[in-house]
């Protein structure tokens, strides 16, 4: 089952992280997600086993988009922050929505 279209009522843009060059990181072209946006501010696990201070998460549907740790995202007000962590999240047999949750800086 999908996450429903009524849910996605915010959009980003995520450029999704590729690695470091010589002096920079490089990222991929950027990707307008339709999504479900919450700043919220919360506890969250790194990938790395690190507790990180997370300030906001979105949700989308599991093929919008990947968004590795480190990758770029910009929120519908400007504002550029980081990908902490991207959970898949599948109902399996249960009647929920499959989604992705992204954890952001």
């Amino acid at each position: 089952m999908k996450l429903p279209r009524i849910w996605l009522q915010h959009t980003v843009t995520v450029e999704a992280y590729e690695g470091h060059s010589a002096v920079e990181p490089v990222y991929a072209a950027p990707v307008t997600v339709p999504c479900w946006l919450e700043a919220k501010t919360r506890l969250v696990r790194h990938p790395d086993g690190r507790e990180v201070v997370s300030g906001a998460t979105f949700y989308c549907r599991l093929d919008a988009v990947q968004a590795p740790p480190e990758s770029r995202v910009t929120l519908p007000d400007g504002r550029t922050t980081t990908v902490i962590a991207q959970l898949r999240r599948d109902g399996g047999t249960l009647p929920l929505p499959d989604h992705l949750e992204v954890q952001l800086a």
